[in-house]
C-alpha cells in the first residue's frame, strides 16, 4: 500500500509577509523579491501574485505590519491600566523584553530602510512621534509636567534606540532583572517589592 505523500501547507498572504519580513531583517529591503521569497517558501512565483499585487503591494503591507505591531503595541502598553507610574513604565518594558509585542529587529530594519526611501521616512517619523506623544502622555497622567515627561521620553526612546542599534544580547532573565532599576531611573521613582515582583512573575521568574 503506497503512503500518500505528505501535503504542502496552503500558502497564504501571512505565510508570503512573514518570509519577506524575515529577508528584510536579514538582508534589508533590496532583498524583499518575488523570486528569492517563492524558493524560501519552496512555492512558486506565480503563486504570490494570488496574494498580493505586486512586490509594492507586499511592501506596504510589511510596513503595515511594522506599524500594527510595534507602534501600536506601544502605545496600548502606555495606556494599560496602571495604579502607579512604575507600574506604567512596567507594563512599557514589556515591549522591550515580549518580541510579540514589539519586534526590535525590524524596527532597526525599518530604519535602515527609511534612509533611502522618503515616504516611509515620513511614515517612521509619524510612528516615532506616535510614541513619543503616547509615553509622555503616561508621565502627565500620573502627574510629570510636559517638560518632565517629554525629557524622560527622549531618555527611554533614545536608550533603546541605542540597544536596538548595537544589537546587544543578553540573556533574558539578566534584563529582566535589571528592569526595575530603569524603572527607577527613567521615573525618579524607587518600585515598590510587589510591583517588581509581579512584573518577573509574568515572565517566569
Amino acid at each position: 500500500m503506497n503512503k500518500m505523500a505528505p501535503t504542502r501547507p496552503r500558502a497564504s498572504d501571512q505565510m508570503w509577509l512573514d518570509a519577506a519580513l524575515d529577508l528584510l531583517v536579514e538582508a534589508g529591503v533590496d532583498a524583499v523579491k518575488v523570486m528569492p521569497l517563492a524558493k524560501k517558501l519552496g512555492l512558486t512565483r506565480t503563486g504570490f501574485y494570488h496574494h498580493f499585487r505586486d512586490r509594492e503591494a507586499l511592501l506596504d503591507a510589511m510596513i503595515a505590519r511594522w506599524e500594527d505591531k510595534n507602534t501600536g503595541n506601544l502605545i496600548a502598553r502606555c495606556e494599560a491600566y496602571a495604579e502607579t507610574i512604575c507600574e506604567a513604565m512596567f507594563n512599557l518594558q514589556d515591549c522591550w523584553v515580549d518580541r510579540s509585542l514589539f519586534d526590535a529587529p525590524l524596527d532597526n530594519a525599518i530604519r535602515n530602510w527609511a534612509r533611502t526611501d522618503p515616504d516611509l521616512k515620513q511614515r517612521l517619523d509619524h510612528a516615532d512621534h506616535r510614541r513619543k506623544s503616547a509615553i509622555a502622555a503616561m508621565f502627565q497622567r500620573f502627574g510629570y509636567t510636559k517638560d518632565d515627561a517629554d525629557i524622560r521620553t527622549m531618555a527611554i526612546l533614545y536608550t533603546q534606540a541605542g540597544y536596538i542599534a548595537m544589537e546587544i544580547e543578553e540573556d533574558p532573565a539578566s534584563r529582566i532583572g535589571r528592569i526595575p532599576a530603569y524603572v527607577e531611573l527613567f521615573t525618579g521613582q524607587a518600585p515598590t517589592k510587589n510591583e517588581a515582583d509581579r512584573f518577573r512573575a509574568r515572565y517566569g521568574y
